[in-house]
């Protein structure tokens, strides 16, 4: 038997076992046949197959970072990271973004377009319940799509329907959405984390307050700011929510949080504080998962606002970074430096041609001058509860850009309320974002002129027609060429700072297993641990 044919059996062994087809006998009789000893093959299915398995039962206890006592039910308010961990537990989606970062079925089965995709159909779940017992009908996916829409909402994720027109049931379990363009994108928007299928109202709203979804977990207790506790949901209408219960701790301070993964009061955490990472994957009961992602740190500036109204100050705040540096120092090599425009390296479109703007001190200096600078004075404010470390990476730029001759500030907020007290209040912020699957996601949401999120306040005309023309484009060489001019015009008009797409970093108990691929939206595999991962006996 040649190797070949011996790595294409085994392999065949291991895929059949993991999928509950076969024994450990067997396994080990059939893998003994194709040429391995009995201690290979019994050590196989213990790294390989059984670890792999999943079982059923116990409580998954994930500290958290990023909670906060004003984070609310309202899916048009979803912010932090507490949050999304949590609406990614209790709630559910017409779409998801899968381990393997492609689109598959949540809530909705199956979806298809018209030619020019201007009309969408989105075939509902059956079988699908809310936590009060209450069916899935297409007036709950409707009401629950509405509530983002129209000049009334306050959502946060009002932008990525703009282009919807009107939604209508085609009977119980199918809904028609018809937009005023075309949109390829649209079954990807359904996956964002504020587009939660809810109950609705006989007013046509939806019940948010109560904290009903049809979720694999339900809440049976809940603080905000503080933790939530679930069980599962019986009426869940998927596989998975192997625990049969979920703790979430809220521990916005980083040595607390991997203090208790430590001590084991916690069986994983969000976020690992980089400095010692090196430190616990020393540690044999731990594990670490550190999964690239497209997750951009920014720092915008308003464009509103003196000094950053000026172009040239946004340049030179531009040239005045070493982005390079704050990879390796603050991060530990846990990134990949960025350009100021918000289409990271792993998006479709993403643009590979373009030269990274290089740290050079000079040419910050030549900005100030034509802004009619000799110095500048700014104040930059971060918290740890966003990112650790995000303190220390202000204070890292502010040495890079003194050679320039530009004083930058650092300012230490407050971890709680950081969302709602400093983003998008002050004019020049720390901010990390997740991942999203596609660049009209992130551009809609951060970019265009309109939107709730555009944390810089930029407004640039010819960025926002490219916008809206990408949308509807279906020839894909002619899109890449749109979201090109649109990465370039914010790279170098824009008022956003982006040193790097960091790498999501989080650690487990060695006895959490999870799948072979981990998502990279967010943390926790996309924010779907609860219902992906299991406890190995």
């Amino acid at each position: 038997m040649t190797d070949h044919l011996k790595r294409e059996m085994k392999e065949a062994l291991i895929r059949d076992a993991k999928t509950g087809g076969m024994s450990r006998r067997d396994f080990l009789t059939y893998s003994v046949a194709a040429g391995m000893s009995v201690s290979a093959a019994s050590g196989l299915w213990t790294s390989d197959v059984s670890a792999s398995t999943p079982e059923r039962g116990g409580k998954f206890r994930i500290g958290v970072h990023d909670a906060n006592t004003s984070d609310t039910h309202d899916p048009g308010t979803y912010l932090s990271v507490g949050q999304i961990q949590l609406a990614h537990t209790h709630r559910s989606y017409l779409t998801e973004i899968t381990p393997e970062n492609g689109l598959g079925p949540d809530m909705a089965t199956e979806w298809s377009a018209s030619p020019d995709a201007m009309e969408w159909t989105f075939k509902l779940a059956e079988n699908a319940t809310f936590h009060d017992g209450r069916k899935f009908m297409a007036k709950d996916a409707i009401a629950s799509l509405n509530h983002h829409r129209g000049e009334e909402s306050t959502s946060a994720a009002k932008a990525l329907l703009d282009s919807v027109v009107d939604i209508k049931a085609d009977g119980d379990h199918t809904i028609v959405m018809t937009l005023n363009q075309g949109f390829a994108d649209l079954p990807w928007v359904m996956a964002d984390y504020h587009l939660t299928m809810l109950p609705a109202n006989d007013d046509g709203t939806i019940d948010w307050e109560s904290g009903i979804g049809a979720g694999p977990y339900k809440i049976v207790g809940h603080e905000p700011g503080i933790g939530t506790e679930l069980v599962r949901h019986d009426g869940w209408h998927r596989e998975g929510a192997y625990f049969d219960s979920i703790e979430f701790i809220a521990l916005n301070d980083p040595n607390a949080r991997q203090t208790a993964l430590i001590t084991g009061d916690v069986d994983s955490i969000t976020s690992v504080d980089l400095k010692t990472m090196a430190l616990l994957q020393r540690n044999k009961n731990l594990v670490v998962d550190n999964v690239p992602s497209g997750s951009a740190i920014t720092l915008p500036m308003f464009c509103d606002t003196a000094p950053f109204d000026n172009v040239d100050v946004r340049l030179a705040l531009k040239y005045a970074i070493d982005r390079d540096d704050l990879v390796e120092k603050i991060m530990f090599g846990t990134a990949t430096a960025g350009d100021d425009y918000h289409v990271s390296p792993g998006m479709p479109y993403a643009p590979t041609d373009i030269e990274r703007r290089p740290y050079d001190p000079d040419k910050a200096m030549f900005h100030l001058k034509k802004a009619g600078l000799s110095s500048l004075d700014v104040s930059l404010s971060a918290a740890d509860s966003v990112l650790p470390g995000a303190v220390d990476l202000v204070v890292l730029y502010s040495e890079h850009a003194k050679k320039a001759g530009i004083n930058i500030k650092p300012v230490r907020e407050a971890n709680d309320g950081y969302w709602a007290d400093v983003w998008m209040k002050k004019p020049w912020v720390f901010v990390k974002w997740g991942a999203r699957p596609t660049p009209d996601n992130m551009l809609t949401l951060a970019y265009k002129d309109d939107a709730p999120w555009n944390e810089s306040r930029w407004q640039n005309a010819r960025f926002n027609e490219l916008l809206l023309q990408a949308k509807a484009e279906l020839n894909d060489t002619l899109r890449a060429e749109m979201y090109r001019e649109m990465c370039m015009l914010a790279r170098d008009d824009g008022g956003t700072v982006i040193p790097f797409f960091a790498n999501f970093v989080y650690a487990r108990n060695k006895n959490v297993a999870h799948s072979d691929s981990l998502s990279s939206a967010w943390e926790n595999d996309g924010g779907r641990s609860t219902h992906r991962w299991w406890f190995t006996s």
